[in-house]
């Protein structure tokens, strides 16, 4: 056996290994806490415009619809009353 493998304290790249994963799973921690109070500031805005009488559940939608590329969107329109149209509706 080496001297090496029985020396009790790390070697220099396990510990510059070890800095350097701490510190991504210390990043990783800290998104998480903005993700977190991110989040709780989207439901106070929420229960905000519900207390002003929107109705949350359409305006979740008006966003998901404004994330959407315009092209895909009408495609899926054009489709849906295509649809609606061939159902009586």
């Amino acid at each position: 056996m080496s001297d090496e493998s029985t020396n009790s304290e790390p070697s220099a790249t396990t510990s510059v290994a070890a800095q350097e994963l701490r510190q991504f799973v210390e990043r990783i921690e800290r998104l998480d806490a903005e993700k977190k109070d991110i989040m709780d500031a989207q439901k106070e805005v929420m229960a905000e415009a519900k207390g002003r009488g929107y109705d949350t559940k359409v305006l979740r939608k008006l966003i998901a619809i404004r994330k959407r590329d315009l092209n895909d969107l009408a495609e899926e329109e054009a489709v849906l009353d295509m649809y609606k149209a061939a159902l009586g509706m």
